[in-house]
């Protein structure tokens, strides 16, 4: 297998530097018109629902200037969904606070609509001030479980199916030039940020806190969204924390630097939504902390996936319950259909560079008959196994669809349906701690089927065995 030098850098990471360099930010010909939410009435209760006014606010604002909308401290401001329009940023001051409803008429007829603030087919949009949008998680709560809450579903009413049916915090649909900075996200009863088929995207110093026990209660989802930049961001949630998304459309230009997460979910993940491209992903310089998985994909839908790139990532994962997906995995690459009818996906020049990882489970790859993974490289990558939790493993998931979960011994390798994996400098090292009994699992550095993996090429691989000092 040819080896690409690592001084070499692939063209669309220089494509997508370009791009950093020339995005624009708002352009404003002249300055902003400001107007204060208060003018208009609203009171920050808490008690109160502040809708009228702070739509009021917005809606007078002109037509081709830019606007800034303001939520005086201190101040929480409880409403129902508030609708952005083009050249409108709302500024939320640091101490004030815009509280989402927790009644369904609080939201559109539509539960596609339902988000507390909401953005549609608008222009130079965008969320800045210091303070804080809060979902009010807990009011969705039916009943607490330390395993995975339970929450409110309003598909009892038969508006919407499914176990989800509650409001998303904050949504830019079909938007341009949308910059969300210096703000925080708190207690998403269901996605948090959601961007949907929209474009140039900024979003920077923003920090997200969900409830830990919440499922689906996602960081960043970017769906059908191109163009994207995210950067020093920190996320604390139940569910995925960075998660692009191909529904409609395809998914290309992301750049994610400088964030820390944690999650009982996948820190990043592509998919599992995947009926379109996924291309040119950078993910630099990230924390990832006890988290259940690192990187992931779970390409389940046909289509296909290329030029990423993880750099500079520190990872530490452990298990949780298997309620939640995921086993305790740093890396995790999977491709297959989601059932008899869907399409097989391929994922092809992925390279993990600098990577360390510290796990209760190994790198799982995977690809499938008609969905091959090919061209993985692996460079310079620390991975440290040792159990921290008492939870069992020996078990593949490969969750949603497919085999589901799989009685099988932990592997620090795990591959299927793959050609070509390149792993260069990778060091593999495994507690040696007797009295744990899951640890007699361990030391199977790797697990492959030589019929289903092709052109492996290992250069300066090691697997060594550690003694945990008592």
């Amino acid at each position: 297998m040819k080896i690409m030098s690592i001084t070499k850098v692939p063209l669309f990471i220089l494509q997508i530097l370009l791009f950093l360099l020339t995005i624009q930010s708002l352009q404003a010909t002249s300055p902003p018109y400001v107007v204060s939410i208060a003018d208009f009435g609203a009171i920050g209760d808490r008690v109160h629902y502040n809708t009228e006014a702070i739509q009021s606010a917005i809606n007078s604002c002109p037509t081709g200037r830019p606007c800034q909308v303001t939520f005086p401290a201190p101040g929480r401001y409880l409403t129902a969904t508030i609708f952005l329009r083009s050249g409108v940023v709302l500024n939320i001051e640091a101490g004030a606070t815009v509280v989402g409803g927790p009644r369904q008429e609080d939201y559109p007829e539509d539960p596609t609509r339902w988000y507390v603030v909401l953005a549609e087919n608008a222009t130079d949009v965008g969320i800045n001030g210091g303070g804080v949008v809060d979902g009010q998680a807990e009011r969705f709560v039916v009943r607490k479980d330390p395993r995975k809450n339970v929450m409110v579903s309003w598909n009892q009413t038969g508006t919407c199916l499914g176990d989800e049916c509650r409001p998303r915090l904050i949504g830019f649909l079909g938007c341009n030039n949308v910059r969300v900075s210096n703000i925080t996200l708190h207690q998403p009863a269901y996605w948090c940020l959601h961007l949907v088929r929209s474009n140039n995207i900024r979003i920077h110093d923003i920090s997200i806190y969900g409830d830990f026990n919440i499922p689906n209660n996602d960081g960043i989802d970017i769906e059908d969204t191109n163009n994207t930049v995210i950067t020093r961001c920190h996320i604390d949630t139940g569910d995925d924390a960075i998660c692009p998304k191909s529904s409609t459309g395809p998914v290309y230009n992301i750049t994610v630097t400088n964030c820390w997460i944690r999650t009982k979910s996948s820190a990043i993940k592509l998919g599992s939504a995947s009926f379109f491209d996924f291309k040119h992903f950078l993910f630099h310089n990230i924390t990832i902390v006890d988290s259940h998985r690192g990187l992931g994909f779970q390409i389940r839908d046909g289509g296909n996936v290329s030029d990423i790139v993880f750099s500079n990532i520190n990872i530490s994962t452990r298990y949780y319950d298997p309620s939640w997906w995921g086993r305790a995995e740093p890396i995790y690459v999977t491709t297959c259909p989601r059932n008899s009818t869907a399409k097989e996906g391929s994922i092809s020049k992925i390279v993990f560079i600098n990577i360390t990882a510290n796990s209760e489970n190994g790198v799982f790859l995977s690809g499938s008959k008609r969905g091959l993974l090919r061209n993985l490289r692996f460079i310079n990558v620390d991975l440290n196994y040792k159990r921290v939790t008492n939870d069992s493993g020996g078990l593949f998931d490969y969750r949603p669809g497919c085999q589901e979960l799989v009685k099988h011994r932990t592997a620090g390798m795990m591959m299927e349906h793959i050609d070509g994996v390149e792993v260069k400098n990778v060091n593999m090292r495994w507690s040696n701690n007797h009295e744990d009994d899951n640890a007699k699992e361990w030391n199977n550095p790797l697990e492959f089927r030589p019929s289903t993996v092709n052109n492996i090429n290992f250069i300066d691989f090691h697997s060594d065995l550690y003694t945990i000092s008592k």
